[in-house]
């Protein structure tokens, strides 16, 4: 069963989307792209001049030469994807932090798999291509060479961290045991820098060479400790958050209302998110990601959390005056990325959350913003949305009960909103749904640049 509210009332449109940060962020990306090729073009450049082409393909030489790219390379990309996850803000407006994920994730798998490969020929080539020879040449160059036991063991930090990013064993694993575990990827990296700088001839064959790979790791050590580290704890120290009451929405489901001092100055969107540590006790020191249910308004902020296990449901327990730690804001679901008037919101569940944020802190006159909200039994916020409707001429698009029922599967969208493909579409939900809707958009000839997706896997 579909139900659509609607309202029209007589309001003063709002200033539409702007595109000058959209122009910023793409100039962002073109940047960062052209950055991360050039930091692999120039290792490979100097791969090439030192002969790394000219060694022929017999015997142990041409093993040493492609176990040298690849190390080069594999180094490059491992630093790659600490910045990209270091919470760099000029990288998280433009990408937004599901296609950072996205990218660390690729660029992750990509980095590991030539490790292994730099591994494998490096051995072989120490060998002089003899295979059975290989493992006792491993044993000696791991316990004579300079810093090879710490490259060893930084692999096996790295193999640890891959190994449970596979999709099947993130479903197994707890969140909090999850981001536990690949805290050691930072590890990895870091034991790998002594067994580089003292055994590789690429990394201090010349004072260019040598320049570049201390800036590429100062970069990847100064965006963590700057963004990763510094900016939360000068943010958490400079607006002194604490918890103001929790309020029950729906079975399992509770709104966290959180003050501070300066809010005003803190620079968030509606539709962002935070990662949160509440100093409740046990557990404390594990933060979880959650989005603004409330558009910011300088004086407080509101969460709204869902039991889902994996400490949301200590959420539910909070005392009034706990203290939180915050860091962020994240995410590119915001007005920010805007560039069409007519925007379309489609959430499920829970994943109605940073939408109810947008459709408050969105500019849209009556008629110009749909959301579609599908749920189980009962919709979040349907006073809320009510109002909304009421007073700004928003259309809500309710669409209880299961997925399997034709009027909620992802194909049936566009019988809600015929004209998707002219709207800027904002989605969240669970991540093989919002997958879904995402292609049906597309299907129906929404550019890519106009879909931002916002899913529930981490």
């Amino acid at each position: 069963m579909t139900t659509v509210r609607t309202t029209a009332v007589a309001t003063t449109p709002r200033p539409g989307p702007r595109p000058g940060p959209v122009a910023v962020d793409a100039a962002v990306r073109v940047v960062a792209g052209s950055l991360l090729w050039l930091a692999l073009l120039l290792p490979t450049y100097w791969w090439v001049a030192d002969g790394g082409l000219r060694v022929g393909f017999a015997g142990g030489a041409a093993m040493l030469a492609v176990g040298q790219l690849t190390g080069l390379v594999a180094s490059v990309l491992l630093l790659a994807q600490v910045v990209l996850m270091a919470r760099v803000p000029v990288l998280e407006r433009a990408f937004g932090q599901d296609d950072l994920a996205r990218k660390h994730r690729i660029i992750g798998f990509t980095s590991f798999n030539l490790m292994l490969a730099h591994i494998l020929t490096v051995t072989v080539g120490y060998a002089g291509g003899d295979l059975l020879a290989s493992p006792a040449t491993f044993w000696n160059l791991t316990v004579e060479d300079p810093g090879m036991l710490l490259a060893v063991a930084g692999s096996l930090c790295l193999v640890m961290v891959v190994v449970t990013s596979i999709r099947i064993a993130r479903r197994r694993l707890r969140y909090e045991s999850w981001h536990l575990l690949h805290l050691y990827a930072y590890l990895g990296v870091g034991l790998a820098l002594p067994h580089q700088l003292w055994t590789g001839q690429q990394f201090l064959g010349s004072t260019g060479r040598t320049v570049f790979w201390w800036t590429a790791w100062a970069t990847a050590a100064a965006a963590v400790l700057v963004w990763r580290l510094g900016l939360p704890a000068y943010r958490s120290l400079r607006h002194r958050l604490r918890v103001t009451s929790v309020v029950r929405e729906a079975d399992g489901v509770v709104s966290v209302y959180v003050t501070g001092r300066q809010l005003e100055k803190l620079r968030v969107e509606a539709g962002q998110f935070f990662s949160w540590r509440f100093l409740a006790g046990p557990g404390w020191s594990r933060a979880h990601p959650y989005s603004l249910s409330a558009a910011p308004d300088g004086r407080s902020l509101r969460i709204t959390v869902k039991d889902l296990g994996d400490g949301s449901r200590d959420v539910a327990r909070i005392r009034p005056g706990t203290r939180v730690l915050v860091e962020g804001p994240y995410g590119r679901l915001s007005p920010r990325a805007r560039l069409r008037r007519h925007v379309a919101l489609i959430g499920a569940g829970v994943g109605i959350t940073p939408l109810r944020s947008l459709v408050e802190g969105l500019a849209y006159a009556p008629g110009e913003a749909v959301l579609v909200h599908r749920y189980a039994d009962r919709p979040l916020f349907g006073a809320e949305l009510s109002a909304l409707a009421a007073e700004r001429g928003l259309r809500v698009v309710d669409l209880p009960g299961h997925r399997s029922e034709p009027a909620n599967a992802p194909g049936a969208l566009l019988h809600h909103v015929p004209d998707l493909a002219h709207r800027e579409v904002y989605v969240c939900g669970p991540e093989d749904w919002a997958e879904e809707i995402g292609r049906v958009a597309r299907a129906a000839g929404l550019p890519s640049e106009h879909l931002h997706i916002e899913t529930f896997a981490w």
